[in-house]
């Protein structure tokens, strides 16, 4: 009998280490995985039409380089429509500088000076003067931050190098993603093999939903931000929308770049407190629909969350986890919300449950 629970607790412990070195291996390569982990997202949201191609007859790596290709060129499209509308903008803006020079000087300095009670003005002769008199540690300073610019660079030219790298390791996660969802389903011992289909299927389905869900806020965000400064009177306000939209996937970032954006432009289109604040109110409401009704009513409802546990869910995994847990708390909330579902049919199904 000890021996039979010895066997049985083998196979239990070997997979605990496996896991256990799994993990040591993702947090010991750090940065090398990104782009494979990219790479790995993109070919599990794209494989269905690699699928869809093969029923059509093309074979697994013609449909794996088709769909690849249809990817960036709608990237590619997407950025020859967004890149010329921001540096339109931008040039619009920079030609409007000399009225934010104006605002500065009439509006926003003596408002400093009532609330603050100074006022801010630049004296040129000071400032080289005092340039003069610190060149020497200004020297120093550049020179002990020289060495982290190099490394900085370093990581700009291994950020490039992993962005050309993405297009070959889609197309291969797409040509052997099959295959490899198939060796790990045969590693799974076979009485468990009914479960694991069922709860991978059931994984799938909501992971699925999300990022359906997730592509359709995107754009309503899109066109909540970019109408709503169109409205307030913003030149540049579809395109600041827009962008701010396609970041929403990432919490807060999409709503905080456009805002920094929308702020500049209006800054220098209106010269006014009343324009700046129209911005300002435009995505404090956005934000306000987007996490309280938007997301939680079209995402939660397609991976069976309740609004409130939408919000819990990014609130709580951004408490564990930061700002990782804060872009990935859906997606794990629907991986757990799967798991308890699973647990619960086997704990009422059990003998435990029924008594006997």
């Amino acid at each position: 009998m000890y021996r039979r629970k010895g066997r049985g607790i083998k196979p239990w412990m070997g997979a605990g280490a496996a896991f256990a070195a799994l993990v040591w291996l993702v947090y010991a390569l750090g940065d090398t995985l990104t782009p494979f982990a990219v790479a790995a997202v993109l070919a599990y949201v794209l494989d269905p039409l690699v699928e869809w191609l093969q029923k059509k007859g093309f074979n697994r790596a013609v449909a794996s380089m088709t769909v690849m290709v249809f990817a960036l060129l709608l990237l590619a499209a997407l950025l020859l429509i967004i890149v010329p509308m921001l540096v339109g903008q931008f040039n619009s803006m920079v030609s409007r500088l000399p009225q934010l020079a104006g605002f500065m000087q009439n509006t926003l300095l003596p408002l400093l000076k009532d609330t603050v009670g100074s006022y801010v003005e630049i004296d040129q002769a000071s400032i080289i003067a005092w340039l003069q008199a610190h060149t020497g540690e200004l020297s120093n300073a550049l020179k002990a931050w020289f060495p982290v610019l190099m490394r900085q660079g370093g990581n700009i030219v291994s950020s490039i190098g992993n962005l050309l790298l993405l297009p070959l390791l889609l197309y291969y996660f797409l040509l052997d993603w099959q295959r490899w969802s198939c060796g790990i389903a045969k590693l799974v011992p076979r009485r468990f093999a009914g479960a694991y289909t069922r709860i991978t299927g059931n994984l799938n389905e909501v992971l699925g939903e999300f990022l359906r869900g997730q592509l359709l806020v995107m754009l309503i965000m899109g066109l909540v931000y970019g109408l709503g400064l169109v409205l307030v009177g913003l030149d540049s306000g579809f395109a600041i929308g827009m962008l701010a939209g396609i970041l929403v996937f990432v919490p807060y970032l999409g709503a905080f770049t456009g805002l920094l954006l929308a702020t500049v432009a209006a800054l220098l289109q209106f010269g006014s407190w009343n324009g700046i604040l129209a911005v300002w109110a435009v995505f404090a409401a956005g934000q306000f629909l987007e996490s309280f009704f938007i997301t939680p009513k079209i995402v939660g409802d397609r991976i069976g969350l309740s609004p409130f546990w939408v919000i819990f869910s990014l609130m709580a995994f951004g408490q564990l986890m930061g700002f990782v847990g804060m872009l990935a708390g859906l997606p794990l909330a629907a991986v757990t919300l799967v798991l308890l579902r699973e647990g619960v049919q086997k704990y009422f199904a059990g003998s435990f449950y029924r008594g006997r």
